[in-house]
């Protein structure tokens, strides 16, 4: 979905039934916002910092490995 919007891309993962992961902490902190003020779910929003391939899928893992799907719902996670 690149070259879509944020809010198409979030729209899609809810569709989809998936958690988001992102680097845009702005636009996803404020669309998280939304979804709650407008008591909408998503499947869970992780966002993280700029790092390697390696320690990004490192750092993903320990939350799949520590949280349920339905745990994550509506959640906004950091990594």
């Amino acid at each position: 979905m690149i070259g879509s919007s944020d809010e198409a891309q979030l729209a899609r993962a809810v569709s989809l039934e998936r958690m988001f992961m992102t680097h845009n902490r702005v636009d996803f902190e404020r669309l998280a916002k939304q979804y709650f003020d407008a008591s909408r779910s998503h499947y869970g929003i992780v966002i993280a910092v700029r790092r390697s391939p390696r320690e990004l899928a490192q750092r993903l893992l320990v939350i799949l490995n520590m949280v349920t799907a339905d745990e994550m719902k509506d959640q906004l996670r950091y990594i």
